[in-house]
């Protein structure tokens, strides 16, 4: 088990998940079966004092039973370098807390292994970091300029415009070549966002879906299909979006194996890309999900491909 004992989980509250497609469940429960013990703690609980790390921990349980998934034990304040890993785990939005709570975890990585390395995930923003792969992508804009976004428009005919930092599908639109909302949208994200937004050419293929492809350690392991609800331009499915199984294309395994070795050598043991059609539009390396799905379909058990790959970091 490569010296590991304790594992400490920082996610948002475990009785706020859907243990049916959590991923941070899936791989909190392999790590239980493997004999580790879990530790609970959310982001609010994580402090520095003197150049040491601590967190107001629980002990937890976990059990695959909708409704009764958890125990929770004692909370007890630890020193965080004493857990031999940590998930970093906690949804975005990908904000200064997210960003200060990376700046904390760097202290003690890698002596506690933290998944995903926290110093590589805060210089990694998932629709800015996709951008070193430009030839894999749609074409793209990132900026709060409201002319260059109009002439994009102009350009490209339909468009999506979303928040750079944002998650989920939340504040995604899609906007048409003759659609005469674009100026109200645009001041609506002005006064909601302080950072640039992404506008993106909109690609007709998210009709046939919106593909998540899971890596372990730069390789790609399983996907799952998302396909968009009849009357709705985003494809999560906590947002009406339907999965289904899939298999990966040429051009996925091509863009995969080009990924592959950047993520690597950022010490991304799990990542999420979001391929539509032949074109990348995300790397997910804050809290990536799907694994739930990929299993559910008939996939393999990424928890487990997972921890094998921690296992082994570790060792």
């Amino acid at each position: 088990m490569a010296g590991i004992k304790n594992v400490a989980v920082q996610m948002d509250h475990v009785k706020s998940i859907n243990i049916a497609g959590d991923s941070t469940f899936a791989m909190s429960l392999e790590a239980q079966n493997r004999g580790y013990k879990l530790f609970h703690y959310t982001p609010e609980r994580l402090s520095m004092r003197d150049g040491k790390i601590y967190a107001t921990v629980e002990p937890m349980i976990l059990r695959d039973v909708k409704g009764d998934h958890f125990e929770l034990g004692e909370s007890e304040r630890i020193d965080l370098s004493t857990m031999d890993v940590v998930l970093l785990r906690q949804d975005p939005p990908f904000d200064m807390a997210y960003i200060t709570s990376t700046h904390l975890l760097e202290r003690i990585h890698p002596k506690t292994l933290v998944v995903n390395d926290p110093a590589w995930v805060r210089n990694s923003p998932e629709k800015i970091f996709v951008t070193e792969f430009a030839d894999l992508m749609p074409k793209t804009l990132i900026t709060r300029d409201s002319g260059e976004i109009r002439r994009f428009r102009e350009e490209m005919g339909d468009i999506i415009l979303k928040p750079l930092y944002g998650n989920g599908g939340a504040g995604v639109f899609h906007s048409t070549r003759d659609d005469r909302n674009l100026s109200s949208l645009l001041e609506m994200f002005g006064q909601m966002f302080r950072e640039p937004f992404i506008a993106q050419q909109y690609l007709p293929d998210v009709r046939k879906g919106d593909k998540r492809i899971i890596l372990v350690d730069g390789e790609a392991v399983g996907a799952i299909n998302r396909v968009p609800a009849e009357h709705d331009a985003r494809s999560n499915m906590h947002v009406g979006g339907r999965a289904e199984a899939t298999e990966l294309t040429p051009r996925e395994k091509e863009i995969c194996e080009r990924i592959g070795p950047a993520l690597k050598a950022r010490g991304f043991l799990l990542v999420g890309i979001d391929v539509i059609g032949d074109y990348m539009t995300e790397i997910n390396v804050t809290s990536p999900t799907g694994l739930r799905e990929v299993r559910r379909f008939g996939g393999p058990d990424i928890a487990s491909l997972l921890w094998d790959a921690i296992e082994s970091k570790r060792a």
